[in-house]
């Protein structure tokens, strides 16, 4: 990306290189000692713990501050949840424990894809309608296996000022199964989100290292909404109108209750 398209406040200040350098290590560090630790809880532990406790950590390294707001359901649990940034992932995971399900171009780069599966992660084509059934039916083993998955339906970062329109093909999934919560998420950066959401013509490469450089940490609230009642699961489309609707009600209305975590 030219130097011209970026917009002064997403341009990296030369003093936030040493801390980019300082965290890059860190988060190296980080992720070496938790995959040997992977290895070893997995000899006694499934499903394993430790993928959710690096992305929390990898969270932190980089400047993130959670606060959450509510419970997820005990129960199997599918969230459905607005998305800013790539920060979104360890906020998620480090709070509520969950899975992901990730656009198949991450499988592309072979340390991503690995360290996705760590967190088994499903990979999906949506712009293949062929594929659906086989991606339902990957949908359907990763939630029986991680006990919580969660999904970006708006299909890619936004402003975070409002939510794009919800796809609902993969929700097919969730049609007739009673035994699986459906639990909308509202993911709020406060009046920072315009400086963190990945969006325009910023490559993927530099949102990460501005994000890095910032010396103020990341303030965000995860608002883990009411689950969607029976008659909201009618069916997949009824599904992704009610989950998109209780974000906007929540965002409209900036829902703010006691955080339960710190």
């Amino acid at each position: 990306m030219a130097a011209e398209a970026l917009r002064t406040d997403q341009r990296i200040s030369p003093w936030g290189w040493p801390l980019i350098a300082v965290r890059l290590t860190v988060l190296l560090t980080w992720l070496i000692g938790c995959l040997l630790l992977h290895h070893l809880v997995a000899l006694f532990s499934t499903p394993n713990p430790i993928p959710r406790l690096f992305l929390r950590g990898a969270g932190m390294i980089a400047g993130l501050r959670v606060r959450t707001h509510g419970k997820r359901t005990d129960e199997r649990t599918f969230l459905l949840s607005n998305h800013v940034s790539w920060l979104d992932i360890p906020a998620l995971a480090g709070s509520t424990g969950t899975a992901f399900v990730a656009h198949e171009g991450l499988a592309r780069v072979t340390l991503l894809r690995w360290l996705c599966k760590l967190n088994d992660t499903v990979f999906v084509a949506r712009e293949r309608r062929t594929s659906v059934a086989e991606q339902v039916r990957q949908v359907r083993d990763a939630l029986t296996e991680s006990g919580a998955l969660t999904i970006f339906p708006e299909g890619t970062t936004s402003d975070g000022t409002g939510t794009l329109p919800f796809k609902s093909s993969l929700l097919s999934a969730l049609e007739g199964d009673a035994g699986v919560a459906v639990q909308p998420v509202w993911l709020d950066y406060g009046t920072e989100t315009p400086a963190i959401a990945w969006i325009g013509e910023e490559s993927g490469l530099h949102n990460a290292l501005r994000l890095l450089a910032r010396v103020r940490p990341i303030h965000l609230d995860v608002h883990l909404l009411t689950p969607l009642s029976p008659d909201e699961r009618a069916d997949r489309k009824r599904m992704a109108r009610a989950a998109h609707s209780a974000i906007a009600r929540a965002r409209a209305g900036q829902h703010r209750t006691p955080p339960v975590t710190e």
